[in-house]
């Protein structure tokens, strides 16, 4: 996958946006600090004997951000390189996102610097168990609820739940991106991408551009990815090229999308788009990103929009599938250029939305059906998405400024009102 320039900091990225919108509502110096420091860091060690026998030392990490509007609320991520600037950021992204949808939660993020694919299952469920039983004091259904990121699915969130539930009693709660079988939400699994699909397709409208034979490029091609491409297929887009981290797929009339999600899952997650006995001519991730397309989804991991090739990028709208993927200096370009970007605590909104949407159901015992779930979740982010274009329109700023002064400025009042 493409690697950001060197000395990327995702952390201070944020701060800049986040100085910005600070301004712009007025926020004094201690309200300043107030918004942007953690309420909580926290890292341990895991040690874990393989089945080989041998000791193999982890660190797991919880970054809880803020919790004004409710509880802390993100994901849990296993990586091999995970660090404090990641998490740090992530939380305080996860904090804007769901003040963004005005959801009733905070910020959070954590997880473990592990490979998952080296680990066996027994050893993967058994670290992520150990996660969780030291995270046990700080986290629960109204305090703090994790939920899959980049590394971990519906098994480890099962998991989790278990150990858990060993403690505290049946909560279901506790954790979101369940399987349907232990209290998961219809629609949580493509929500993201669905969501992704519905924030596009509104953002091309109201700039006065046809979705149907649009050509789209998407980095990514997992589970965001994938469902992305499936739902703007489906809206008559033309995805024209996609990729995972050893490389991606071209085909300038379009790609078929529904055989290639049949093909990747019959092969399974291991096997590469580029293996897949699908058309399309081979290109690199750095390929990708410089199509001349119409819409460029950035659907993988941070950093990958960056000053080394922000001027070789062609698209004409990009939206933020991953967390953080432009960098703070090529925002900048991208405005002066003209080259509209929808920011991901709005684009990929759609996972924590239907994350509350599973939480909710959770402390009521009671599942909705699916119809129910698909129209609360377009009308959330159809609602926060008028008040972006709104406050950009109003305000002539980008859809990134504007999302994060709504954001900040919701923050701020329930701070306000709570009280110190």
């Amino acid at each position: 996958m493409v690697n950001p320039t060197s000395g990327y900091n995702p952390q201070q990225c944020l701060e800049s946006y986040l100085a910005r919108a600070l301004q712009r509502i007025g926020a004094n110096e201690e309200m300043n600090h107030l918004l942007q420091a953690s309420y909580r860091e926290i890292k341990f060690e895991l040690p874990l004997v393989r089945e080989n026998g041998s000791l193999a030392v982890f660190h797991g990490y919880r970054v809880q951000h803020h919790r004004s509007r409710g509880p802390f609320k993100g994901g849990i991520r296993y990586r091999p390189h995970v660090d404090w600037e990641q998490f740090r950021a992530l939380a305080s992204i996860m904090t804007w996102k769901t003040a963004l949808v005005d959801i009733p939660f905070g910020g959070a993020k954590g997880g473990i610097d592990c490979d998952p694919n080296t680990l066996t299952p027994l050893e993967l469920e058994t670290l992520s168990k150990r996660f969780m039983i030291k995270l046990g004091p700080l986290v629960g259904p109204d305090r703090d609820i994790p939920a899959p990121g980049m590394g971990t699915d519906e098994q480890i969130m099962a998991w989790l739940y278990d150990a858990y539930s060993q403690g505290h009693g049946d909560e279901p709660a506790v954790v979101t991106g369940k399987p349907l079988g232990l209290g998961g939400s219809y629609g949580r699994t493509e929500a993201t991408g669905r969501g992704l699909a519905l924030v596009t397709a509104w953002v091309m409208q109201a700039r006065g551009l046809p979705l149907e034979g649009a050509t789209v490029a998407i980095q990514g091609f997992g589970n965001v990815g994938s469902h992305i491409a499936r739902f703007l297929a489906e809206k008559g887009a033309k995805v024209v090229a996609i990729s995972d981290i050893r490389g991606g797929l071209y085909k300038g009339d379009g790609l078929d999308i529904k055989n290639l999600i049949a093909s990747k899952i019959a092969a399974g997650k291991s096997v590469s788009v580029t293996e897949l006995d699908v058309k399309g001519e081979s290109i690199s991730n750095e390929e990708l990103l410089t199509l001349d397309v119409d819409i460029l989804i950035p659907a993988a991991i941070e950093g990958v929009l960056h000053e080394s090739n922000v001027d070789q990028v062609k698209a004409r709208l990009i939206v933020e599938g991953a967390n953080l993927p432009t960098t703070c200096g090529a925002a900048e370009v991208f405005k002066d250029r003209g080259i509209p970007v929808v920011p991901d605590i709005l684009a990929n909104a759609g996972g924590v939305t239907v994350s509350y949407f599973e939480w909710a159901q959770n402390l009521q015992r009671y599942r909705w059906e699916l119809e129910t779930v698909d129209q609360r979740l377009e009308r959330t982010l159809k609602k926060a998405w008028e008040k972006v274009r709104k406050r950009a329109a109003e305000d002539n700023l980008s859809y990134r400024e504007a999302a994060y002064v709504i954001a900040t400025k919701r923050v701020k009042r329930a701070i306000e009102l709570r009280g110190f």
